[in-house]
């Protein structure tokens, strides 16, 4: 493919912000809009030394520019409307997780992505982190059923706690981030969810009555398999244990191990939510004796992305989907799942009851 990809960026904050530093020094994507509402498509232009077209309306922008793919880092109450209005206009899509705000949301996406015959990739960063996908890898080799605990607490303020309260306004944490790590644990285990059970609470009154900024989740799969997840955001959230991430199986244990995106005061840091550094790998194994026989074994993570680096290999990968005519019903279908779990997590949390799935 030797045209390259013109390419509109909706939403100019964090991610996006990372998304068009990646299109802006990758030779196979052309610029041609940043929208936003607010001033951040102004910052983001100075930030990359550039004059590209600014839009306040994102319905304008896609017809003024008619690019040949979307890229949506807006707040996921827009997500839906704004990718079946990318679809609609012949483009390929680009779109930042939670694929929608609903389930059913999703499910249109996909299906607007099917009609038009484009490609949609949604932005489950960690599928292109090496050290995670080596977690993944490890963790499949520890036997079933497995025992899956990972959390992500943030201790925002400032402009983070500013992101967090609008993104509150349509979905609680454990939707937000849990989608992440509900599609690692779907990874590791390929058994069906079963059920969901979650809690939460609302510490502020800075968030919507129906919303809470602390949750945790828990789902049973049908091969014996659970998996945990917690997640809070806010200035009162505690950082003692914001960065687990461990799989137990009846074989051993892999855990991810970050000594220094695990410390205190990382927790808001976007680069220490993708970190990793170290795999600590456990063997089960003991003698008569009830005592091991294998040491546990240190996997030393030598390709460490940072957080534009992996924008920048998410972007690749859609580049390549593009040009190759890449298959991408898996993780269109894996992204709504995953999705589906989540929010049966946020009713689980509303009604106090278990969802069965």
């Amino acid at each position: 493919m030797n045209q390259k990809i013109k390419i509109l960026v909706v939403g100019c904050g964090n991610m996006g912000a990372s998304h068009a530093q990646a299109y802006h020094d990758m030779d196979g994507f052309e610029i041609v809009g940043l929208v936003s509402r607010g001033a951040s498509k102004e910052i983001l232009n100075v930030r990359l030394e550039a004059d590209y077209p600014l839009f306040d309306d994102y319905a304008t922008a896609l017809k003024e520019t008619q690019p040949d793919a979307v890229c949506i880092s807006t707040y996921p109450d827009t997500h839906e409307a704004y990718a079946i209005q990318a679809f609609e206009a012949g483009a390929h899509v680009f779109i930042e997780k939670p694929l929608a705000d609903t389930v059913l949301g999703a499910q249109k996406v996909v299906e607007a992505a099917r009609r038009a015959n484009k490609k949609l990739v949604v932005g489950y960063i960690l599928r292109h982190h090496p050290s995670w996908i080596k977690f993944i890898e490890v963790g499949k080799t520890m036997g079933y059923p497995l025992v899956m605990r990972m959390n992500l607490n943030q201790q925002s303020h400032g402009y983070m706690w500013d992101v967090h309260k609008n993104l509150m306004k349509s979905l609680s944490p454990i939707v937000d981030c849990g989608v992440h790590y509900i599609d690692v644990m779907c990874q590791m285990t390929v058994a069906k969810p079963l059920s969901v059970s979650a809690i939460g609470a609302r510490l502020t009154n800075e968030i919507p009555e129906d919303n809470y900024n602390y949750g945790q989740l828990q789902i049973r799969f049908d091969d014996g398999s659970v998996g945990w997840y917690e997640a809070g955001w806010g200035p009162m959230i505690s950082e003692t244990a914001f960065f687990i991430k461990d799989v137990i199986g009846p074989k051993g244990c892999v855990s991810i191990v970050a000594n220094d995106a695990g410390k205190a005061g990382n927790s808001d840091s976007v680069e220490a939510h993708t970190k990793t550094e170290s795999l600590k790998v456990h063997y089960a194994d003991i003698d008569e004796e009830n005592e091991f026989l294998k040491k546990d074994e240190w996997i030393d993570l030598t390709d460490e992305p940072d957080h534009q680096e992996l924008c920048n290999r998410e972007q690749a990968f859609f580049l390549k989907a593009i040009a190759e005519d890449l298959d991408l019903e898996k993780s269109m279908q894996d992204a709504v799942n995953s999705l589906r779990i989540a929010i049966a997590c946020d009713e689980s949390v509303k009604t106090g009851e278990i969802v069965r799935l």
